[in-house]
């Protein structure tokens, strides 16, 4: 973390020296209080890490970052001139006291990550995601007669997960017993396996859509994969024809 806020303070004390002729000499009067400098380069590194982020950043078609910096310091009510000479006055006069000052914000961010930690869990624990990265739908047969409703993705979370679709199993498939067959699977460095299976669903062979839900816990460590057919081809016969449509899919994650 460290070497994220030093490139902020580095920037302030260009600042403040850019402005300041050799002549002027930095003195301790009219600078910023230290809890409030504390409160200033908190924001000012928060600042710093949304700033690297595209859709933020394109806000700031200038690229003059150092703008955003000054309206956090005006924000808490002082001014750029107030940050200038107090930085100048730290670096110059009291080096080792800006130290104690930068880990006072080490410590206020790290804060402020502990308790995000703690808290997104039940921030999340009535919201669901939707993460599911596969096709939004699945026809067999398809235009190109390779569609085999089956999908295979690393996933790299624990937790609950409802898998929700649409399913249409139309009079002519010749399945004997249409059901799911989704599975979550870990590999190990030796190359053994293990599966935890979603459980089956039987579907209604009528011609028409049926919304289905599927629910999993699951607690296996990474690496990880999400496997499986939605109709399960597994202990089917070979050759068989097969007719089914699988759309409106969402897997859902319940945050624990």
């Amino acid at each position: 973390m460290r070497r994220y806020i030093l490139p902020v303070l580095i920037i302030f004390s260009m600042l403040a020296f850019s402005c300041a002729g050799r002549k002027n000499k930095a003195a301790h009067k009219n600078i910023i209080p230290e809890k409030d400098l504390v409160s200033i380069l908190t924001d000012v590194h928060i600042a710093d890490g949304l700033l690297a982020l595209p859709k933020i950043n394109y806000i700031y078609l200038s690229g003059d970052t150092l703008t955003s910096y000054i309206d956090i310091i005006e924000k808490h009510g002082y001014t750029k001139d107030q940050m200038d000479r107090t930085m100048r006055f730290y670096f110059i006069k009291r080096p080792k006291k800006l130290v104690k000052i930068y880990d006072k914000v080490l410590g206020t961010i790290s804060e402020m990550e502990s308790r995000v930690t703690k808290e997104l869990p039940a921030f999340y624990a009535n919201k669901e995601v939707n993460v599911w990265p596969g096709k939004q739908f699945y026809s067999i047969p398809d235009f190109r007669g390779q569609d085999t409703a089956w999908f295979d993705f690393p996933v790299d979370f624990a937790g609950a997960y409802i898998l929700k679709f649409s399913m249409t199993i139309f009079p002519d498939d010749q399945s004997a017993k249409p059901q799911s067959g989704v599975y979550f699977l870990h590999s190990d460095s030796t190359g053994y396996e293990k599966r935890i299976y979603f459980p089956p669903v039987n579907y209604i062979k009528d011609g028409r859509p049926h919304n289905y839900e599927i629910t999993l816990k699951q607690d296996l460590p990474a690496p990880l994969r999400l496997r499986g057919w939605f109709v399960d081809q597994e202990d089917q016969a070979p050759f068989i024809e097969r007719h089914i449509f699988v759309d409106n899919i969402d897997l859902i994650r319940k945050f624990l």
